[in-house]
């Protein structure tokens, strides 16, 4: 049997007892101000943010590393042009001549390796601990981020290989951080806790994205990859000296936080590391509408990120400047929602004491079709570029709310398997990644053939 059931009912049975009780206060809450469990919190945010933006700064780059991209003309794009008289784009690192699809294969290629390490990054977070499994898989990143402009002088294929080395090094960054949550996120914080730690990705997309086109036009493309880099070799740093696996490790937390969050969990984590129910686990009902929750907004998502700004390129017309700055409005949106659903999402269960499945489904529902609606909107705007970029930006940003929903419903059903549970929804949620682009990528080959 899984730790917890495997209905949402039983689920439902299981945990509100649980934050009824902590609610009529058998236990002292810890002050979150200077708490060591958000500090945990503020560096994880930390090091998503490295980690999307080496994972979305070739996005930007690559309008930058292609041949066909080298002037900004106004015949290269659908719409008409909207740069500004500016300084003359500086140009003096190399450029390639690759094909629509050999991009859509560059672009998709690192959730090749970042499938691969799912399902083992919480297998092993848990059996083993979860913070050098976090900080050696993003210093990885990092150390092939840092090659990536070698690898792109030797060929795509030498790029393609660099960036399946990167996603293998991400791809347990969600796993091992959910398995280590399990030992530090209080019942009735989890929301607000895992929204901060989590919206790193799309901090780390919003400063990435203008940032990188910044970089591009006064520098040239490599700096990208150099300067991202070397934020994520501090991150590391920091990583290494101030964070511990679980509470009772940590050297520098009070005695009242570690009886807060050890008391709160006791009910909850499983003794042993050891045994692993499987076959519960791959029964559970409540895992997969976990699994398609997380595959349908992954769909959406990673498309934008990885195809958007080849979208304000080649469609709007925007410039490099311009480019970075209009791709990054979307993910602003995303993460201040995301940041505010938490608030709400615990305060709706905490002082209203409305059941924990409840608010899930509902954040769900409308991180879910909300971004469906105005993505589909996007669609009809043709080169009104005001409402195309407005269409895209609430898409995204309604799709924060999801992040108290679908995407933390793994620690509710069984916290002890918490990891192992998010790398088997993200494995499903990995493949959106892998062919979104080369799918796009073949559609806009095709539009544009029709237009020329």
């Amino acid at each position: 049997m899984m730790e917890h059931s495997a209905s949402e009912s039983e689920t439902e049975d299981h945990v509100q007892p649980l934050l009824r009780r902590k609610d009529t206060g058998d236990l002292q809450k810890a002050p979150a101000c200077c708490s060591s469990r958000y500090g945990l919190a503020f560096l994880s945010c930390y090091g998503f943010f490295v980690a999307y933006a080496l994972r979305v700064n070739l996005s930007v780059a690559m309008v930058d590393m292609l041949k066909n991209r080298s002037s900004a003309n106004t015949s290269s794009s659908v719409c008409p042009h909207h740069s500004n008289p500016v300084p003359k784009h500086n140009h003096t690192a190399s450029v390639y001549d690759w094909d629509s699809e050999t991009q859509g294969w560059i672009l998709g290629s690192f959730f090749y390796g970042y499938i691969l390490t799912q399902i083992p990054g919480g297998y092993f977070a848990r059996k083993y601990g979860a913070k050098w499994l976090f900080g050696i898989g993003i210093l990885c990143t990092v150390i092939f981020t840092l090659l990536t402009p070698v690898a792109a002088d030797l060929g795509a294929g030498y790029l393609i290989a660099v960036r399946v080395l990167e996603g293998i090094g991400e791809g347990v960054s969600f796993p091992a951080m959910h398995a280590m949550w399990a030992s530090w996120a209080p019942p009735l914080e989890r929301s607000r806790l895992l929204t901060v730690s989590y919206t790193g990705a799309q901090l780390g997309t919003v400063v990435a994205l203008p940032l990188s086109g910044q970089i591009c036009f006064y520098l040239d493309w490599t700096y990208v990859f150099y300067i991202f880099g070397a934020v994520g070799l501090l991150w590391f740093f920091l990583w290494a000296c101030f964070v511990s696996n679980n509470p009772s490790s940590h050297k520098r937390i009070t005695e009242a936080e570690k009886t807060y969050i050890m008391g709160s969990l006791k009910n909850e984590l499983s003794p042993t590391t050891d045994y692993i129910p499987w076959t519960s686990i791959l029964k559970s009902m409540p895992l997969w509408a976990i699994v398609v929750a997380h595959f349908s907004y992954n769909w959406t998502f990673y498309t934008l990120l990885t195809l958007l700004p080849t979208y304000m390129n080649d469609i709007l017309g925007f410039s490099i400047q311009q480019n970075g700055m209009l791709s990054a409005l979307p993910y602003l949106g995303c993460w201040l929602l995301a940041l505010l659903g938490g608030q709400l999402a615990d305060l709706l269960r905490e002082r209203y004491l409305i059941r924990t499945v409840i608010v899930r489904k509902a954040f769900t529902i409308v991180g879910m079709v909300g971004p469906a609606v105005f993505l589909v909107a996007a669609g009809y705007t043709g080169c009104n570029y005001v409402l195309a970029v407005a269409c895209l930006s609430i898409s995204s940003s309604l799709g924060g709310i999801s992040a108290s929903g679908f995407n933390i419903n793994h620690l509710d059903i069984a916290p002890s398997y918490a990891g192992i549970l998010l790398g088997i929804t993200n494995s499903f949620a990995t493949i959106p990644g892998m062919v979104g682009p080369v799918i796009a990528r073949t559609l806009t080959k095709s539009f544009f053939t029709i237009v020329v």
